[in-house]
């Protein structure tokens, strides 16, 4: 039954009284306050102003302002990751932290993570806006005034790459038998991350300073995260379920579709781009921050899988080879 007045009065004195405050002075504050505005809750003008391109070329807006609604998606995925590993906190009404209850909630976990499958599959129908959307001559002009920059520099995107599964997942294949059934530290895992690849000099195999750069900003902000979820990351959170949950075709499902998501249609959107831009006859342009599009990008090349225990040998094998061949060669 819905609270009278007074009752509403009665508990807004009590969520004040716990932390010392006097609930008059808020009144007083609500009857001075402005209405609340869509512009202004929005902060759209704000928004308006944050694209700043580098030339002249018009499409180049079409470039920002897709990077940054990949941002903003991003955001709201990482948002229910952190809900996810603090699923089953116990948060009292001032806001205190109460410790934790006894267990994962199963149904609160398939919809976080089906929230964030939503996210990227918008993103991924939404990059035709950046194969078809823009002009290929423009593109190749003003990426030139772009340089080191590359989107290989998201933070947030790496940071969902942590969140979601054990740090070992994310060392270079390459390298990953030395460190598995192994107690290693986030800080020596991460040396051997394997996005450093995709970011060596096509000439000389050196770091770019696309990767120098993104490394003394976010590498200790990486490494710290990864420590803080080794054990809430979505796979520990996976684990904490019942044998009987874990089971559940729903729940795995959910998981399958974002290892599908986050590691094979998303980077082979990028490389479908790639290969429209930046592909030519007579040899392949390297990227705006000299990464190695050509190796980085392509999911049978990289075997980063977030889950691997709950696919077959044979769908590891063959990890995003049918999207290749149905939406690259023969598109």
């Amino acid at each position: 039954m819905e609270k009278t007045i007074n009752e509403k009065i009665t508990l807004l004195e009590d969520k004040y009284a716990q932390t010392g405050q006097d609930i008059s002075s808020y009144l007083e504050g609500l009857l001075l306050s402005n209405y609340l505005t869509y512009w202004d809750y929005t902060q759209v003008e704000t928004l308006l102003t944050l694209q700043n391109p580098k030339t002249d070329y018009p499409d180049e807006l079409i470039f920002i302002m897709y990077h940054q609604i990949t941002e903003l998606y991003f955001k709201l995925a990482l948002n229910e990751f952190d809900q996810i590993a603090n699923n089953g906190k116990i948060i009292s009404a001032n806001g205190k932290d109460e410790g934790w209850k006894e267990k994962l909630e199963v149904d609160f976990f398939v919809e976080r993570v089906t929230r964030i499958n939503r996210y990227f599959e918008a993103l991924t129908k939404s990059f035709e806006i950046m194969i078809d959307g823009m002009d290929k001559e423009q593109f190749l002009r003003y990426r030139m005034a772009l340089l080191p920059a590359s989107g290989f520099q998201s933070a947030q995107y790496r940071m969902i790459e942590i969140c979601s599964t054990d740090f070992i997942n994310l060392v270079d294949k390459e390298v990953r038998a030395n460190y598995e059934g192994k107690k290693t530290d986030i800080a020596e895992l991460f040396k051997n991350i394997y996005w450093n690849k995709g970011a060596t000099e096509l000439a000389t195999g050196k770091k770019t300073l696309t990767l120098e750069q993104f490394e003394k900003k976010y590498g200790q902000k990486f490494i710290q995260m990864g420590r803080d979820n080794e054990t809430k990351n979505v796979w520990q959170k996976y684990l904490s379920l019942s044998d009987q949950e874990k089971q559940d075709p729903k729940v795995m499902n959910t998981l399958k579709q974002l290892d599908v998501n986050v590691n094979i249609n998303w980077p082979l959107v990028h490389y479908k781009s790639a290969v429209r831009y930046l592909q030519q006859n007579t040899g392949d342009i390297a990227a705006t921050g000299g990464t190695n599009w050509q190796k980085y990008l392509p999911p049978r090349f990289q075997k980063r899988i977030f889950y691997p225990q709950l696919w077959t040998s044979e769908e590891i094998a063959d990890w995003g080879k049918g999207w290749v061949e149905t939406n690259v060669f023969k598109s």
